[in-house]
């Protein structure tokens, strides 16, 4: 079920406030789909549609991995895509936080074990979050990131 306004709101400035606590700054995110259906990239994408719009929490997408705090990958990784994802990751400084966003990127999905599917994200690179779904909700998303930026801070 759906958070209504006050609560997503609530959800994403308390992500702020760990955002800024550990980066001092806004967070970027590249995402980069390893071969997914697209469900999960809609939803991601729906974060930076006016309903939701997450820069006011201090997200940020970017085009380069060069400038990305965090990788989040979607779709099973295909045989096609794992060079280009293990290339994303390598550009990226360090530290690297990698999510897996949806089903197939937690698990390989439906087509797991097939020819052209190497399975998880988690088969090609270390995933700090797997965030399940067929697709995750926006809500979802946001919980989660709050979630990891709870867990960065108590280390």
């Amino acid at each position: 079920m759906p958070l209504g306004d006050a609560e997503f709101d609530k959800l994403g400035f308390a992500l702020k406030s760990e955002i800024n606590t550990i980066f001092g700054r806004s967070l970027a995110i590249r995402a980069l789909d390893s071969g997914s259906d697209n469900s999960a990239e809609i939803e991601l994408n729906n974060l930076s549609n006016p309903y939701y719009d997450v820069e006011r929490f201090g997200i940020s997408f970017v085009a380069s991995p060069r400038h990305a705090d965090i990788l989040i990958v979607t779709g099973a990784v295909t045989q096609n895509m794992a060079i280009a994802v293990r290339k994303t990751f390598d550009a990226m400084p360090s530290p690297k936080l990698v999510i897996a966003l949806g089903d197939d990127a937690c698990s390989g999905g439906i087509a797991s074990g097939g020819y052209g599917v190497l399975g998880g994200v988690d088969k090609i690179l270390p995933v700090n979050l797997k965030i399940p779904g067929n697709p995750p909700e926006p809500a979802q998303i946001i919980n989660a990131l709050l979630g990891l930026m709870q867990s960065l801070r108590k280390k």
